[in-house]
């Protein structure tokens, strides 16, 4: 080995010499010592190894099972589990009739034959695994067994409080939130079936499982999370809300908790809130200059309303703060009123609405009025009371901001109207309407070029921009969780009330009429606005229309 290392100039023969006395004073392997010393990364180690020997190096989720699957399997074949994590032992089977084997020395007579006793009938093969990974593997096995000891004994001797404290159990709850973090997740999911309850994040707005565990830890995992969000743990035939305020991964979180009764357990939702929002602005939300100096333009008016219309989870709140950011210069005067507020700004006040106590947008705004303002951001509009009042607000010199819940911007006047405010009130002091959708970005790490049918290259073409397009696809790594896509930015629909606009909504115009209107004053559909991102390459074609429905009127 030492000779050959020699041969690839990947060790000198000093280091031979310094690890082989090593090897004589603490034993082991020179292959080790040499690692040990630095004078080789395992990784090289291990491909010279796996040459020489001819056997293959793997890794866990690929060549191998992943540490749940791994410890599925051990747990219920005919090796002793304890054995294995002893004598750092996995095995699994690819195949029928054969067994692959690794550990911390898959060449050892011993081991081999320990494993060929109990499979006797079975093709046994070796595997080489980094150090670094068997010590991951065998650690999730070893508090993977004590977990299920716990949990065993547990719970027919403690109470739920009482468990919900005990190591094993906090351990787990911290993983989950570990993990969410770690995939940028907005949300956490824990879903208990009949035999196993799952996590699941939603990491670019698409649910993923990361987790399913057996259903009997789940009441002690749910009572941890209601008590940490101070959650009557007692009752579980009510829906119920709660908050956490915690540090995960070195990052303050906010988590906003949502308990729903069901037929196997309580579903647990939980929504993460950073309080570290330093890199909120326009220019990251992924708007085009022409829409940021509009979004600009807009707040520097003096009064009036700007509306940002989507569905949920379209990502409103997110653009409102970042143009609020825009907005806070010391000159102005800025309050919001928000159910909840997710995001602290500083140089802002901020208000939380409270209807239970018959605190609400509309009672916010009335107090507000009396604060004098400059800027009132108002979380949504959600009935002709708060409606009325924002109006009355930008008419008397005020800016306000504000989201309603609708698919396009044009549907906006609809939607008051339909309210109950008078189509001459809706189209007086609205200055500016927006819609938008969020679209997954292309991981940087494995996308490649791509072509689009002419249909759509033509369309582009038509948008008039002066750049070459760049189409790229999907394709997906273990960076991006095999997904193809790692964050998400907006597509967006901005469209500023015209004479002509301002006309139509008087006369309660139909919103198609409306559209075209939009479109031949130059202003892009959301889907138009994707498109451009796609010919950037920051997206693709088809999760542009994944998330905009082909809007393309």
């Amino acid at each position: 080995m030492g000779e050959l290392l020699i041969e690839r100039g990947l060790v000198q023969p000093d280091d031979i010499k310094k690890a082989l006395q090593l090897q004589q004073s603490v034993g082991g392997r020179i292959g080790a010592g040499l690692v040990r010393m630095g004078s080789i990364s395992e990784e090289s180690l291990l491909e010279v190894l796996a040459q020489q020997l001819e056997i293959p190096v793997v890794q866990a989720g690929k060549e191998m099972p992943d540490a749940s699957a791994l410890f599925t399997f051990i747990k219920h074949s005919l090796l002793d589990i304890n054995w294995c994590i002893d004598n750092r032992v996995l095995i699994w089977s690819p195949a029928e009739q054969v067994l692959q084997y690794t550990g911390r020395d898959p060449l050892s007579p011993f081991v081999r034959d320990v494993i060929s006793y109990h499979y006797p009938e079975h093709e046994i093969k070796p595997c080489l695994v980094s150090g670094h990974s068997l010590d991951i593997l065998i650690d999730y096995m070893r508090k993977e067994l004590t977990a299920e000891r716990f949990f065993a004994e547990g719970s027919e001797t403690k109470g739920l409080r009482e468990m919900a404290e005990e190591a094993p159990v906090v351990e787990l709850v911290n993983n989950i939130f570990s993990k969410a973090v770690a995939f940028n997740a907005s949300d956490i999911h824990l879903d208990p079936q009949v035999e196993v309850f799952r996590v699941r994040l939603r990491v670019d707005g698409v649910l993923q499982t990361h987790l399913e565990q057996p259903i009997d830890r789940y009441p002690a995992v749910a009572s941890r999370v209601k008590l940490i969000s101070e959650i009557d743990i007692a009752e579980r035939r009510l829906p119920q809300d709660g908050r956490i305020t915690t540090r995960v991964n070195g990052r303050e979180m906010d988590v906003r908790v949502s308990t729903l009764p069901g037929i196997h357990g309580e579903s647990i939702v939980m929504r993460l809130l950073p309080k570290d929002r330093k890199e909120l602005s326009l220019q990251t939300l992924g708007l085009e200059q022409d829409h940021m100096d509009l979004v600009g333009a807009l707040m520097q008016e003096s009064n009036g309303i700007v509306l940002v219309t989507g569905p949920t989870g379209s990502g409103k709140s997110t653009t409102l703060y970042a143009a609020l950011q825009e907005a806070t210069d010391g000159t102005r005067k800025i309050l919001t009123v928000e159910d909840p507020v997710e995001y602290q700004l500083p140089g802002i006040t901020q208000v939380q609405a409270h209807a239970e106590i018959g605190y609400t947008f509309a009672k916010a705004l009335r107090a507000f009025l009396r604060q004098d303002p400059d800027v009132i951001m108002v979380g949504e509009i959600r009935d002709l009371e708060t409606a009325q009042i924002a109006i009355q607000s930008a008419l008397t010199g005020h800016l306000v901001l504000s989201t309603l819940h609708t698919n396009d911007s044009l549907s906006a006047f609809t939607r008051l109207i339909d309210m109950g405010v008078e189509p001459f009130l809706v189209a007086a002091p609205i200055k500016a309407v927006q819609a938008q959708r969020l679209v997954r970005k292309v991981c940087k790490h494995c996308a490649k070029p791509g072509h689009v049918p002419d249909s759509i290259a033509e369309e582009f073409i038509r948008l008039k921009r002066d750049f070459s397009p760049k189409w790229v696809e999907s394709v997906g790594c273990a960076l991006c969780n095999n997904t193809g896509y790692s964050g998400r930015m907006g597509v967006y629909e901005i469209v500023p009330i015209s004479t002509e606009l301002h006309d139509m909504i008087i006369a309660n115009t139909p919103v198609t009429e409306m559209r075209k209107l939009a479109r031949r004053q130059g202003h892009r559909s959301m889907y138009q606005d994707g498109l451009i991102k796609a010919a950037k390459g920051l997206t693709t074609v088809e999760e542009v229309m994944r998330a905009t429905n082909i809007d393309a009127e």
